[in-house]
């Protein structure tokens, strides 16, 4: 009996990672540049949000009142607790999603997000959620969905399945999730050593394999081996949605804006005379083999202006949220790496090197005389943001709004770090959302907060905290043994951080 779990993977926990994509104030930026109305957005609302990073970040560093549900009540106590000390007002239950659609508390929504759910859930499951979209997302309200796609997952699906099987087949009774992956992943590679005809057909099929290996079981758990797993066509998702009554707006993965980085001049020759919109989008998708997609859908989409859009992408804040040296000028795209031209895109990181907000116009203005025009520079901050090295900013008076949230949801996560290196975001309310700050430099921030003003005292802090955890550092593949050598390391990370890292974090109103 699979009882309240449906069939997904309960016995262990999900990984507490943050996603981006998740950030309303990251789809605005999307569908300006897209041309598209972006909503006002001040309820929102996560389906499926894990173990609540994202939504518990986005509603502490922002304005936006976030609801969400996720039926694991393990996974819902973190959420809420996490709720409960950034003070942000969140309300995030462990209601299955038929019982959080009825609820008659809720609010209309200006903003749904669905990540990483839709492709392990049944179909039953499915329709409850497109009927919630339907009932409560507003008129011009976006909703943002992820999902495991095809043709990208096709050659997998069978090795997948088999694995699933022999975990659910062979695997011990009561050994646990983990050691039944354990004891598929050696199967399916004695498998392919036998060098079957599937194999020779999908030779890519064993670097997969190497992969899976290496991550993090608990993600395997809940990506590969629930009951129900379900990649679908591009087009098979916006007959789901249909009844939703939302649109496709744009892709949320900023790259997927620059079709330069991912399709061949031929190709897009080719998807221009495509005269369907939606047929011309499932076909892009065989030209970079899609395996995973990230939409942003409108209920009722409308088309800005081309001076409306402009006038719009001017007044929008970014900032450089990397240290201006390390920036590199090359991407990854379908295609493989680019390297974008020097003579756009170093005149824009100049501007922006002391990592202070600026609007597009005030970039503009600063390069009106380098030969860098407003295309050039919107395609840039759409590849330097997608890259990861750029971010928008929010009006000044959320930032200062959010400030008390994000502090107390900060200094609750670094506290966590004494005793575990799970959660590597911290929350910024400058950008709405979460900036990676790993292990390290969370201990080292903490230091800062206990008054240390040294590096060489935020390693002494670092380094007694990780004797407490048993743990040791790893540099170059190699353990360090020794406390000389271990207290050395991290003296070195420290210096780099307070010359690279801190000077950003302070920016971001993080420090």
């Amino acid at each position: 009996m699979t009882g309240w779990t449906a069939g997904y993977i309960a016995d262990v926990g999900y990984t507490c990672g943050y996603y981006s994509e998740l950030n309303p104030l990251r789809a605005k930026l999307a569908l300006l540049y897209a041309g598209l109305v972006p909503p006002e957005t001040t309820t929102a609302c996560e389906l499926g949000f894990g173990q609540g990073m994202s939504a518990n970040v986005h509603a502490a560093a922002s304005a936006t009142q976030w609801h969400g549900t996720d039926f694991n009540p393990s996974q819902a106590s973190f959420a809420q607790e996490l709720a409960t000390a950034s003070g942000s007002g969140a309300i995030l239950c462990d209601d299955a999603f038929a019982d959080f659609a009825n609820r008659a508390d809720l609010p209309d929504f200006d903003y749904i997000g669905v990540h990483g759910i839709w492709s392990w859930i049944s179909d039953t499951n499915r329709a409850v959620i497109v009927e919630f979209i339907r009932k409560k997302l507003k008129v011009g309200g976006v909703l943002y969905i992820s999902y495991n796609t095809l043709p990208g997952w096709a050659a997998f699906s069978p090795m997948r399945h088999l694995m699933t099987e022999h975990a659910a087949i062979i695997g011990a009774e009561g050994t646990g999730i983990v050691s039944r992956i354990e004891g598929a992943l050696d199967f399916a590679e004695k498998l392919l050593a036998t060098n079957p005809i599937y194999l020779q057909a999908n030779p890519q099929i064993s670097e997969r394999i190497k992969t899976i290996k290496d991550q993090d079981r608990h993600y395997l758990a809940h990506e590969y081996f629930n009951r129900d797993w379900h990649p679908m066509h591009f087009a098979t998702m916006a007959d789901w949605l249909g009844p939703a009554k939302v649109g496709y707006a744009c892709s949320a993965h900023y790259l997927d804006h620059v079709n330069a980085l991912n399709l061949t001049a031929e190709q897009q020759a080719f998807l221009k005379g495509i005269p369907d919109a939606m047929f011309r989008e499932g076909a892009r998708d065989f030209m970079v083999n899609q395996q995973f997609r990230r939409d942003y859908w409108i209920k009722g989409a409308r088309k800005l202006h081309p001076l409306e859009r402009d006038e719009q992408l001017r007044a929008q804040k970014v900032m450089l949220v990397a240290h201006r040296p390390e920036v590199s000028l090359k991407v990854t795209g379908s295609l493989g790496e680019a390297t974008m031209q020097a003579a756009v895109y170093n005149p824009i990181l100049d501007v922006l090197a002391d990592n202070k907000a600026k609007t597009l116009g005030q970039l503009e203005q600063s390069l009106e005389h380098q030969g860098v025009n407003f295309a050039q520079l919107t395609q840039a901050i759409m590849v330097l943001a997608g890259s990861g090295s750029l971010a928008a900013v929010q009006d000044e008076s959320v930032i200062s709004t959010a400030k008390k949230s994000t502090d107390s949801i900060n200094a609750y996560i670094m506290n966590k770090a004494r005793g575990s290196n799970d959660i590597h975001c911290l929350a910024s309310p400058v950008t709405g959302g979460g900036i990676t700050v790993d292990h390290f430099q969370q201990l080292f921030l903490l230091a800062i907060g206990q008054g240390k003003k040294q590096p060489v005292e935020w390693a002494a802090l670092a380094w007694q905290i990780l004797i407490a955890q048993g743990r040791k550092l790893v540099k170059e593949g190699e353990t360090l043994d020794t406390p000389d050598e271990n207290l050395a390391e991290l003296t070195t990370q420290a210096n780099g951080f307070a010359d690279k890292q801190l000077p950003i974090l302070k920016a971001l109103q993080i420090a």
